[in-house]
Formats: C-alpha cells, sequence, structure tokens
C-alpha cells in the first residue's frame, strides 16, 4: 500500500514538472498520501504550492488539517484549522485526534463542546472523545459519550465499542465495563482481549481467567494480545498450571512474539520457577529492555539478588539502555541486600542516565526503601520531602523506615500528614503503625489505631494485623491480656500469631506459657523443624534435658533437619557484584 501511494506522489511530481495545473480533486488525494506516508516535508511543500494558487476549497483544507494532525504538527494543525471557514464533522475530528494523540485531551474535550454547537458528532469523533475521556480519567464524561451513543442511536461498532471498554478499565469501574460486554453481545476479539487486558491491570487476575476460559468466547482465537494479558493474570495469582497451558496454547498457535516471550519470562519467575524463566530468557535472540527488567525483577523477588545484579552488567555489556523499571529492579535487590554501597553507585548511574528520583515515583519509592532498610531514616526523610509526587507505597516505606528505627512519634506524625492530604491508608499503612506501636511499647496509640483500621477506614483485619497486636501486648508483658486476644479471634490464629506470643515469653520468661505457644505451633505446622528446635531450647533453659533428647530424637524420626544458620560478611574482591562470604555455624 506505501508503494502505491509514493506512487501517487511521484505522479504528482511527474504533473507538475510538465507544467499541469491540478485541481482540488488531485490535491485532495496527494494531501491523503502524504498523510498515510507521514510525509510532513512533501506534505509542507503541497501546501506551500496550494497556498500560492489559492482555491482549496474546504475537502483540501480539511486535509491539510489531518496531513498535520497525523504527522504530529500541532501548532500548525492548529492554525490552518481556525482559518477554515467551512468545518465539516471530518476537520473537527481531525483536530480532536491531533490534540488526543500529543496528549491534550483536555484540549481535545474542549473543541468537542465547541464543535457540539455546529455539527451532530459521528461514530469517530466519539471514538477519539472517549480516547481522551479514558487519558485524563474522566468517568463522568466518558458516561455522557456513552450515553449520547446509545440515545442517539449511532451504530455501535467494534471499534467503538472496544474504545468504550478500555475508558471503564482505564477509570477503574471494571464492573460496568463487563455489564457493557455482556449487554451489548459483541463477539469479537478486540473487545474480549480489551476486557482481558483490563481486568489483568485492574488486579483483577481470576476474572480475567475465567473470562479467557468462558465457553462464550470458545470460536475466537486469541493473538499475541491476549496471550500476554492472560499470562500476566497467571503472573499475578501465580497459577502456574494455568499459564504453562496458556505456553503451550501459544506454541500451537505460533503466538511467540517479545510480548509473549517476556510475559513467559515474568510469569514463571512469580510462580517461583527461576530456571525455566532463565531458559526461556536465553532463548529470545533480540532481548529488548523488558526482556531483561522480566529476568532481572525475576532473580530479584526469588531472592538471587547478586545474580540480577550480575545480570545488569550483562545488560551494560550488550548495550541495552535501561529505562525507570530496571533502576527499580536494581535498588529493591539493594535495599533487600541491605548494601548501601551498590544502591548508592545504581542511584549515582540513574542520575547519569536522566532517570531522577525526585520525579519519578517509583524511583523515589525504591531509594527511599533503599535507605530505610539501610537505617539511614534521616536521609530516607530528605528523598520522600524532595519527591514531587508519592502513593500509597511510598508513604508506607517511610513509615516503615522510622518504625524500624523505632522512631514512633515520627511514624504517628507521618500517618497523621498523610491523612490531612486526603489520601486514605492502606491496610499495610496499618501493619506498618502497629508494629511501630509494638516496638516503643504504645499500648494506648496501638489500640486506638487498631479501632480507627476497623471503624474509620472499614478494614477487616488481617492475619498481619492480629500478629502486630499479639506482639505489641506480649512486648509489654501483657501476656495474660494476649493470650485472651488470641481466643477471641475470629480467624484460626496462625504460626506467626503464635510466634509473636513467644517472643514475648522469652523476654519476660514467662517459659510456662512459651511451651504453651510452642504446642500451639507444632499442631498448625508439624513438619517444621523449628518449632521442635524451639521447644527443645525452652526444655534446654528449664533444666529439662530429657526432653530436649526427646524432641531431637522426634526431628530425627520424622526426617527432619534444622536449616543451617549463617552471616554475611562483604569481602573486598575485583571481581563485580560478588557475592559476600558466608560464615556458617
Amino acid at each position: 500500500m506505501n508503494t502505491l501511494y509514493e506512487d501517487i506522489i511521484a505522479l504528482y511530481k511527474f504533473m507538475r514538472r510538465r507544467f499541469l495545473v491540478p485541481d482540488n480533486m488531485i490535491f485532495s488525494i496527494v494531501l491523503k498520501a502524504c498523510t498515510e506516508l507521514r510525509d510532513l516535508s512533501e506534505g509542507r511543500k503541497l501546501h506551500c504550492y496550494i497556498h500560492r494558487i489559492g482555491s482549496a476549497d474546504s475537502f483540501v483544507l480539511t486535509g491539510l488539517v489531518d496531513m498535520y494532525a497525523k504527522c504530529g504538527e500541532l501548532n500548525t494543525t492548529r492554525k490552518v484549522f481556525e482559518r477554515t471557514p467551512e468545518r465539516n464533522v471530518v476537520c473537527w475530528t481531525s483536530m480532536i485526534v491531533g490534540y488526543v494523540k500529543k496528549n491534550c485531551a483536555k484540549e481535545g474535550l474542549l473543541l468537542f463542546n465547541r464543535m457540539r454547537d455546529c455539527l451532530e458528532e459521528n461514530a469517530y469523533t466519539l471514538g477519539s472523545i472517549i480516547t481522551a475521556c479514558a487519558k485524563l480519567g474522566a468517568l463522568h464524561q466518558g458516561q455522557w459519550v456513552t450515553g449520547n451513543v446509545i440515545k442517539n442511536g449511532i451504530v455501535m461498532n467494534p471499534y467503538l465499542f472496544t474504545l468504550i471498554l478500555d475508558m471503564y478499565d482505564k477509570c477503574g469501574v471494571i464492573k460496568d465495563a463487563r455489564s457493557i460486554l455482556d449487554e451489548f453481545h459483541i463477539i469479537c476479539l478486540v473487545s474480549w482481549t480489551a476486557m482481558i487486558v483490563g481486568y489483568a491491570q485492574n488486579g483483577f487476575a481470576g476474572e480475567a481467567l475465567r473470562l479467557f476460559t468462558d465457553k462464550k468466547w470458545q470460536d475466537v482465537c486469541p493473538n499475541s494480545v491476549t496471550l500476554a494479558s492472560v499470562l500476566s493474570a497467571c503472573a499475578r495469582s501465580e497459577n502456574l498450571n494455568m499459564g504453562s497451558l496458556i505456553h503451550g496454547l501459544g506454541l500451537k498457535l505460533g503466538q511467540d512474539d517479545a510480548n509473549v516471550m517476556n510475559m513467559l519470562v515474568d510469569m514463571y519467575a512469580k510462580c517461583h520457577r527461576i530456571e525455566d524463566s532463565s531458559y526461556l530468557f536465553e532463548s529470545i535472540v533480540d532481548k529488548d529492555v523488558v526482556s531483561w527488567n522480566s529476568i532481572i525483577s525475576g532473580y530479584s523477588q526469588n531472592g538471587y539478588y547478586h545474580e540480577a545484579l550480575r545480570l545488569f552488567s550483562r545488560m551494560r555489556s550488550n548495550r541495552v539502555p535501561p529505562d525507570p523499571v530496571t533502576i527499580v529492579a536494581l535498588l529493591s535487590a539493594c535495599a533487600s541486600l541491605e548494601d548501601f554501597r551498590f544502591g548508592s553507585s545504581f542511584h549515582a548511574y540513574s542520575i547519569k542516565e536522566g532517570f531522577s528520583a525526585s520525579t519519578c515515583v517509583y524511583i523515589g519509592t525504591s531509594l527511599l526503601n533503599l535507605h530505610a532498610k539501610c537505617g539511614d531514616a534521616k536521609y530516607a526523610r530528605a528523598v520522600f520531602n524532595d519527591m514531587a509526587e508519592k502513593n500509597a507505597v511510598t508513604w508506607s516505606v517511610m513509615k516503615g523506615g522510622y518504625g524500624r528505627q523505632g522512631d514512633s512519634n515520627e511514624c504517628l506524625e507521618l500517618f497523621d500528614k498523610m491523612v490531612k492530604e486526603n489520601l486514605e491508608p492502606t491496610d499495610v499503612i496499618f501493619t506498618t503503625i502497629l508494629s511501630a506501636c509494638g516496638h516503643s511499647g504504645m499500648i494506648n496509640e496501638g489500640w486506638r489505631y487498631f479501632g480507627r483500621m476497623c471503624e474509620d477506614y472499614d478494614y477487616t483485619p488481617s492475619m498481619r494485623h492480629y500478629v502486630c497486636m499479639v506482639d505489641l501486648l506480649a512486648r509489654s508483658g501483657m501476656l495474660e491480656e494476649a493470650l485472651e486476644f488470641i481466643g477471641n479471634m475470629p480467624i484460626e490464629p496462625d504460626c506467626a500469631v503464635f510466634g509473636s506470643f513467644l517472643h514475648g515469653c522469652g523476654v519476660h520468661s514467662r517459659l510456662h506459657l512459651g511451651d504453651l505457644a510452642v504446642r500451639k505451633m507444632l499442631e498448625l505446622s508439624p513438619d517444621d523443624p523449628g518449632h521442635y528446635m524451639l521447644m527443645s531450647n525452652l526444655n534446654a533453659f528449664r533444666g529439662g534435658w530429657g526432653q530436649v533428647g526427646h524432641f531431637r530424637d522426634l526431628m530425627k524420626s520424622r526426617g527432619l533437619k534444622k536449616k543451617i544458620g549463617c552471616s554475611h560478611v562483604h569481602l573486598c574482591t575485583d571481581e563485580v557484584y560478588t557475592p559476600r562470604a558466608v560464615a556458617c555455624g
């Protein structure tokens, strides 16, 4: 098709050389060719010739607006548009599309309001407006457009239908999007894929997988975008069985492009099959930055932090430029290692590459997390204050940093500041607050925030919150109250709850209560060797050496072995990203 457009331009030049004067119809055809080829240079020359002749009609001027809009020349597009005396719906739509494509969605909506005073919109105009609403998160305007489509009887073609679904997905009202999908009964690949993408991106992995396997869509053959989105849902839900089936389906259908392969690498890594993830990564011939990010993040998430750093060294050797996701993965690996030296190096590298922690919320949060975990709460707060944008994770990490340092007053003060800025705290933030109260012995504050979580924010306490409350009471010596709290829990307590209780028993030398906790832990997890060692150590502390031998023999008879502990120390070597030497004992 491009060859035909090039032939049109060549023929037009031939006419000019023969001194033949084209008419407006020929101008419109040649402008269309320039538009499709995105040939701005030839389009400008043609515009100059049209201006010199001075006989352009509305069709030619509309063609100029469309050509400049699609070539990204927004200022010129606007000038031509404003000088067009008789604007038809195509002219208005081209200008609106130009605004939306150049991320000026708000201006596109304002222009649409002007258009409504002059002309009736068509499906393509409304499609552009829906795209603008999706970019702005303007749900109310998007709902108005959807209602206008239905009210005016505009044909709901697959193109418009998919844009409406996408708008609802991006505005976070996924249930409304599904209602529209079910109501209109438009069975097509694009709308089905759009709904799956919406579910996956909004965290509804289970719904995405159920829609993919729904028999209603069994005659629709998935494409690479569909499979990549389903694999993303498998990764989020750690559904290895479904992910493996999708892998096989992709091979059968020949859908093995870069997006699918990258998602396979990510899916296997998130399902803790790092060997399979690495094998697939190595099989990719042209590895792009997404491929490298997937495997680096995969190794980091599975605890292979040094291997993640080595992979980054390979990535640089292959001359693949990083992106913010790469920097976040590297800073996260350094934070998990609590390695400030490497973390600072990567921070400097990110600045050199043009990635600023103050303008990118994800890099800023990762850098903040690094300093918080390395014990530098002062510098972490400086990073926090310098960030232009903060999300819930940013606030949570900063509070966690103060809590880790035992500075509960700063932690609680930061919580109050967050609430004043009309940001709703998450359940993770309440976990951080309760943990900080526990480490500082602030019992009344702990109870107060636990109550606020349940009553003011309507959160149902999770096991993490109960663990924090038991730890709060047990650390403060209120062991009977902690035991009563455990007994009144609406859910069955797990080993972490009794572990927190046991820690308090050890701190306050209440070993008879500790004995009760360990027995409960043995009932809940009889194959954990650590619980047998705890029971053995408790008896040894009380001088019950006979029981010590009994529990060790019980471990042997069940084939259980205690995991060997280790300490990490830095070694000064010339190797890049060397693992720390391990002194085992």
